[in-house]
Order: structure tokens, then sequence, then C-alpha cells
């Protein structure tokens, strides 16, 4: 139903609609998919948060309103949510992106791998370009089958001034996505500057696509598979982690009778 600019707010996108006091329970989910052309999902309280890393990872400007965009200054609130939330035990992070602006997808890829609680990432569809930095920052990393992952040298938008200084700041920008991706997966980083550098492969641009398997005997990823395998992991670290601090209490317990 339109808006029609009352008094009260529309309602927010995404937001469960909400029908009157005498309509019936089984109206909401027809309304909603009515209105927002999906059905309602059932609320289920979790103890891992799903964070996706959609579109374009927007950076300090703002993208045209027709992209699918992830922006920084949403996702690091959030990740900084679930480091402190006790009910929050690990985090998905689910990628299909063609990647975007670097100092805000290394800023996403450092807070991911600076949490202390167990995080999985997948890539699904295409983790490209500062893509890579982000899936790789997670304790356990999976790709799809068909998934593909583009890896190729950075580059400048808009005004560049052809001075010597120029291409320091862009050597120094490249070494922080190569040195940040190399610590945190198992591909030498020989291998991952050939294949950032590699020419005649892509038709307008400099770099390779891997694909799948090919990004797991890079050791760019650590296996292949889906949403399913990507929990059953992230399940069984977050066990491992809760017996690893229910041993700690134990000893601490045990030491403290002993002395």
């Amino acid at each position: 139903m339109p808006y029609d600019g009352g008094s009260e707010s529309p309602p927010a996108r995404g937001a469960p609609v909400m029908t009157g006091g005498d309509a019936k329970s089984g109206e909401a989910p027809e309304q909603s998919l009515i209105q927002l052309g999906q059905m309602s999902v059932p609320a289920l309280d979790s103890n891992i948060f799903c964070l996706t890393i959609i579109g374009q990872v927007e950076g300090h400007l703002l993208l045209p309103p027709q992209n699918k965009t992830t922006k920084y200054e949403h996702v690091i609130p959030q990740l900084a949510a679930v480091e402190q939330n006790p009910k929050l035990e690990g985090l998905l992070v689910i990628l299909n992106t063609v990647g975007g602006d670097v100092e805000a997808g290394l800023a996403i890829a450092e807070m991911v791998a600076s949490l202390s609680k167990p995080k999985v990432s997948i890539v699904l569809g295409g983790g490209h370009s500062i893509g890579v930095p982000i899936a790789v920052a997670a304790d356990y990393k999976l790709i799809a089958e068909t998934a593909t992952m583009t890896i190729h040298p950075i580059r400048l938008n808009g005004l560049v001034i052809g001075v010597p200084q120029t291409f320091e700041y862009l050597d120094k920008m490249q070494e922080r996505v190569v040195r940040f991706v190399t610590k945190h997966s198992r591909i030498p980083e020989h291998t991952f500057r050939e294949l950032m550098f590699r020419t005649g492969e892509l038709t307008r641009d400099i770099g390779t696509t891997v694909i799948g398997s090919e990004a797991v005997q890079y050791g760019l990823m650590d296996a292949i598979g889906g949403i399913g395998d990507a929990l059953r992991v992230l399940n069984r670290m977050i066990a491992e982690r809760r017996s690893a601090r229910t041993g700690q209490a134990g000893d601490s317990g045990t030491g403290g009778e002993r002395a």
C-alpha cells in the first residue's frame, strides 16, 4: 500500500509489515509478499552473526543509487557489536562482491581478522579484487565450486598526477594488500604477485581469475564447500572454543584449591 504522507512514518525497507488489530495473523506473510516481494522469515535466535559483503565495497564517496553496495560505516559497528555481544559466538561472512574501495575493504578485513570469536567465510558467485582480503581474513575459508576470485593490481580513479610519488603511493598501498593476503592465507607471496601481474588472461586488465578449486590449490581458500559446510565448520569451532574455555576455568579452580 503506498504511503499517503500522513503523520506516521512509512515502514522501513525490509521491516516486517504490521497489519491492523482486527487483521488475522495469517495476513502478515501475504502483505509482506505483496509489498516487499518476499515472504517473512521466521525469527530465530542464533549464536551466529551473518555478515554479507555484496555488490561494491563503498569507500569515502557515495556510489550511484543504482549500484548495490556494502558500506563500511555500517559493517564496522556491526563487527564491533559481534565482539561485544556474549550471545554471539561466531561470525559467518558471505561474499558475492566485485570489489571496491581499497582502504574500506582493508578496514573490514582487519576488523574480521581481529575478532576473538570463531569466523568462517564463504565466497559465492565472486569475491573479486578487495574482496580477496576480506575472504581470507576468516579463520576458515570456503569457496563454492563455481565461484571466482579476481586478483589484479590496484588502480586509481579521478585525477592522477604523473609524478614518481604517485607510483610510490600505489606501490605502498598494493604492498599492504599483498602482506595481508599472504599473512592470512597459505598462498606464497611470489605466487600471489605472479597471479596479480599476469598478462594475457584478462582482456582489459592485468591479473588472474581463479575458479573454485584453483583458489584452494593456490592456498587462498581452505576448501570447496557451501553454506551447510560453512555452518558445520563454524559450529565445530564454537564448540571447541567453549570446551577450551571450560577447561581453563576448571584448571583455574583446581589450582586455587591446591594453593
